[in-house]
């Protein structure tokens, strides 16, 4: 695989190469709150280990910022949307007129060199910039570093893997286990990946070795490429955005929820859980939303705690547990995704979205890069995440009264 990539050759060349929850955030917030306004910021959480500070691809970040905004979706792209049961047509044809506006985002650097970037506009733009800008940042990084022998050591973990993928498909096919119940994986590595080109490389390598685990990928150009399934339904920024509409702070959780069951009705029926972590997500997590969601999405705290927590809350409505799905998508491996399904075995069904261990391990520090919402109609939103150092607002007052509003203790 070539690493003599220049900083001007385009990264994003499709605006199809964005993960799906983009497309059914975007669709929702489209079709019933189109004037919300957002505002996102950039952070790197480990600059100071990093090779060389962010700032210096500024420049380059800024002529793929004008390349992004010059993209548009082609017929055969809509076409393919069209073709998902949970698209409907009058968003796609909103898309056909669609294109990012460049004066929605700005590109700076710090006293420190440190990289900043900053989005502010309609939230039917804004949101539709984070996966782009995440994997353009990530990729001009790595250009600098890229060399033979990094790309050899990152195709030798593959080969680890994908020895991994049949070890445990040989396991899992001597146990006649039921497919619903069997351990899947999906790519969830768009935002922080080596390139594109080894993202590409990994996901065909990891599906053609092994499809009866590696089934999906949350990247639609990818799915779309592959012949494979695209996942996903909603990030923490569709959960947030709902404490700055027009519904009271501590209804806003249930909210967002009855929003999505109103747009999609029963298809994509997986919630998130750590906006405001999991004990006061499940507090509005009624015996109505448990039976209208097919499962929970975990991204943050520890997976067994939560898992354990779950099932006791389904057992508790009176909800079969084996009837729902448990997602897991913080910081996984192959190996902590099988020993999670393992624990769950035959409690509930579980699925596996691992990100940056398929798709940038390489042998050298991966960037820990983030663009999250920040503001929302002009006031401040936040995520109070299940893990420390999660958390990102820059309004500390907002912060305790929202601690406050949904008693979160410290």
């Amino acid at each position: 695989m070539s690493v003599n990539l220049t900083a001007d050759t385009p990264i994003i060349t499709s605006l199809l190469d964005n993960d799906l929850y983009k497309f059914t955030m975007l669709q929702t917030m489209l079709h019933q709150f189109p004037q919300t306004h957002g505002v996102y910021r950039f952070r790197c959480r480990n600059n100071h280990q990093t090779v060389y500070p962010l700032g210096e691809i500024k420049a380059d970040l800024e002529r793929q910022l004008d390349d992004l905004c010059q993209l548009r979706f082609t017929q055969d792209e809509l076409d393919y949307l069209r073709g998902l049961r949970f698209i409907k047509s009058d968003f796609v044809d909103y898309l056909e007129l669609f294109s990012l506006k460049r004066r929605f985002i700005t590109v700076s650097t710090d006293e420190n060199n440190f990289l900043n970037v900053d989005i502010e506009g309609p939230m039917i733009q804004a949101m539709f910039f984070e996966i782009f800008v995440l994997c353009i940042i990530s990729e001009l990084y790595y250009r600098r570093l890229a060399n033979d022998e990094i790309i050899a050591e990152g195709q030798r973990r593959l080969d680890e893997k994908i020895t991994l993928l049949h070890q445990y498909h040989q396991e899992q096919s001597g146990q006649n286990i039921s497919p619903e119940q069997a351990f899947t994986v999906t790519d969830f590595g768009t935002r922080r990946r080596f390139s594109k080109a080894w993202h590409y490389h990994v996901v065909k390598s990891l599906h053609e070795a092994c499809p009866q685990i590696v089934r999906g990928t949350s990247n639609v150009y990818l799915a779309k490429s592959l012949g494979i399934t695209p996942i996903g339904t909603m990030a923490h920024e569709f959960m947030q955005a709902f404490q700055a509409l027009d519904v009271r702070l501590r209804d806003s959780q249930k909210a967002a929820l009855e929003c999505w069951v109103r747009e999609y009705r029963g298809d994509l029926g997986i919630a998130l859980t750590d906006v405001v972590g999991m004990d006061a997500f499940l507090r509005d997590f009624d015996l109505y939303f448990a039976k209208l969601f097919d499962g929970l999405r975990h991204d943050s705290g520890d997976p067994y705690e939560w898992g354990d927590k779950a099932i006791a809350h389904y057992h508790q409505l009176k909800i079969d547990p084996k009837t729902k799905v448990l997602t897991f998508s913080d910081g996984l491996t192959l190996q902590k995704a099988w020993d999670l399904h393992q624990y769950f075995a035959g409690r509930i069904k579980t699925g596996f979205g691992i990100g940056t261990n398929l798709t940038n391990d390489m042998g050298v520090t991966q960037l820990n890069i983030v663009l999250k919402l920040v503001a929302c109609n002009g006031q401040p939103v936040a995520k109070i995440s299940d893990s420390p150092g999660k958390t990102m607002i820059d309004d500390d007052t907002y912060l305790a009264y929202l601690k406050q509003v949904f008693e979160i203790k410290e």
